[in-house]
């Protein structure tokens, strides 16, 4: 129940600046716990795209993920004060639609790769 969010400070509080509000109630922890979570998906479209079946499919792969930890580089920079205050949502939080959209899609190619892949046997 901080000050930031309720006194009208922030300017958008559903949409670019999510982060903010959710660092000022739940604290560090629940920032820790946020971007550990985020670590763990990029993690695992790293591993998608290292496992995949062909080259075209390891780019694709390893893009989609760089895309996401782009979006959650610059809205996190952003909040933080790091980066200039640009229209980029924090992905999965955020009220966005269009990159909304966007993420969910590039998930849903990350499960195709993930699913079509050959497996090699041990």
């Amino acid at each position: 129940n901080g000050t930031q969010s309720h006194l009208e400070f922030l300017p958008e509080r559903t949409t670019d600046f999510i982060f903010a509000v959710l660092s000022e109630e739940f604290g560090l922890t629940g920032v820790i716990l946020l971007l550990s979570l985020y670590l763990l998906i990029i993690l695992r479209g790293l591993y998608i795209a290292t496992r995949a079946q062909d080259t075209f499919s390891r780019l694709l792969a390893g893009a989609l993920t760089l895309v996401f930890f782009v979006y959650l580089f610059v809205n996190t920079g952003m909040v933080s004060g790091l980066l200039p205050v640009v229209g980029v949502p924090l992905p999965l939080v955020s009220y966005g639609g269009t990159a909304t959209v966007t993420i969910l899609t590039g998930f849903g190619i990350l499960m195709s790769i993930h699913t079509h892949r050959k497996l090699l046997p041990t």
